[in-house]
Parts: structure tokens; sequence; C-alpha cells
């Protein structure tokens, strides 16, 4: 396999706002990473699979302090969140990620076959054995892919802000996809960090730690929240009659499966 020149890529969404991400990776891991700049201290939304640095990627960025929050625990946005002072998830996974022993491959190989099978009934085959099409380095071992277990500093719940002395984001306990999904809104700005609690995409509500009673409840939470921009897990962002469109469509879905 090829050695890339180099690991992420990044488009700066809005002044303030910068979208990072992993090209080399297949699209089921390929998280959104969002550095978000505030006048205390900066946020950074999920931090991708943690076979490069990020820390490295985001260092012409780090001018303050950053808060590093994890939407979810699987590994496609926990990856380097060890590399970070300040770490936030959820209290329900919280646990989980000082001791990470949670299922994480860059190969198809180690998926459990109901996982290939799942994915397919959704259209998303997996083609290939590698799930990068590339190596961040030499050495780097694709089968021996673990993450990095990483201590949160704070541990979140509904309710709670993330304050970035000028912005201030609400914690939304969004469970479903996971049972610790979060979401991150601003009601200033209508601004929406969404992880993968919901995205343009197909929804995944039958892995391990999925509740898809909890999922339906979230969508029929999501469709009310006033939001203007949705910036979610994957996926490009999109505005409200976006996300109504989606959770209402995961709603019919789901009750017709009942």
């Amino acid at each position: 396999m090829r050695i890339a020149s180099r690991w992420f890529e990044r488009r700066v969404v809005e002044p303030g706002l910068t979208l990072f991400w992993e090209p080399h990776a297949h699209p089921l891991l390929r998280c959104n990473i969002w550095h978000l700049q505030g006048r205390d201290r900066d946020l950074l939304v999920d931090t991708g699979l943690g076979v490069a640095s990020l820390r490295d990627e985001i260092a012409d960025l780090l001018d303050k302090p950053l808060v590093a929050v994890a939407t979810h625990i699987h590994y496609d946005h926990v990856g380097s969140l060890h590399e970070f002072e300040t770490r936030l998830m959820h209290r329900l996974e919280a646990p989980r990620m000082a001791d990470y022993r949670d299922f994480c491959a860059l190969a198809t190989s180690q998926f459990p076959a109901e996982f290939r099978d799942y994915l397919a009934a959704l259209a998303m085959p997996l083609e290939h054995d590698a799930l990068i099409d590339a190596l961040p380095r030499a050495d780097f071992d694709v089968e021996g892919f673990r993450t990095t277990s990483a201590l949160p500093t704070r541990e979140l719940a509904e309710g709670d802000s993330v304050d970035l002395g000028d912005r201030h984001f609400e914690v939304l306990h969004l469970p479903g996809h996971s049972v610790g999904s979060i979401g991150l809104w601003e009601a200033a700005s209508g601004i929406f960090f969404s992880g993968d609690a919901i995205y343009d995409g197909a929804l995944l509500d039958e892995l391990p730690d999925s509740d898809i009673a909890a999922y339906l409840k979230t969508m029929r939470r999501l469709r009310e929240l006033p939001v203007s921009v949705v910036h979610a897990g994957h996926e490009a962002s999109f505005g409200r009659s976006r996300m109504v469109e989606l959770a209402e469509a995961y709603i019919r879905q789901r009750e017709r499966a009942r």
C-alpha cells in the first residue's frame, strides 16, 4: 500500500470554523472533525481514527486552550482524543474510553460476518479488505491498529454547557446510535454539531450499543430543534428542512417495521 503524502485534508467552512477529514479512510470511517475558534478557548468536535497525529495537523490553529469533545465512543470519532489535555464525553461512555476495549479495525476481515451483512443490507458493502487506501507512514500496521485509551477529564450530561467565552454550546443527550451519543447546540446561532445522531446518509442503529426505541425518541426531539445548520459526524452539512426530512424518514421506516 502506498504512503500518503498527507493524511488529513481541511476546508474553512466559515470564518473560525474549519472542517478536517481523512481522505484515505473508507467513507464508513471518514469522520468529520470540526475545529471552532472561540474567544477564550477553541472547540474540537471529534478526533478521527488516530492513525496519524491530529494535534500535529491542527498545530497552526492552536493559539489558545482547546476543548476536545467526543460525540460518542466509536473508534472513528475518538482515535486522537488522547492527544489533547481537555477531553469531554458523555458520562455513560467515559468509563469505556478510559480503558478502551470497544471494537476497532481497519480491515474488513476483522469485522464479524453479521456486521458485514448488515452493512451490505444498507447498500454499504465493504468491497476491499483494507478500510484505508494508503498508509500514514511506512511502518504502520493495519491489522495491529488499536484505539488509544484516554481518561476523559470531564464527563458530560444533558443540559451541560461547553463554554468558549463568547460562545456557549448546550449538550444534548441523543441516544440511539450509541448509549452516550451527544450533540452540541448553540441556540444563539442555530449551529448544531450532531455527531452520528443524525447525518445525511444511512444511519446505523443495529450496533451492539444501539437502541432503536431510544433513536426514535431522539429523532422526534431533533425534528423540533430550530437549527440553522447541522454539522454532522459524516457527510455534508445541511439545514433544518433537511434535518426534519431525515428525522421523519427514519421515524416512518422504523414505525413501519414494528
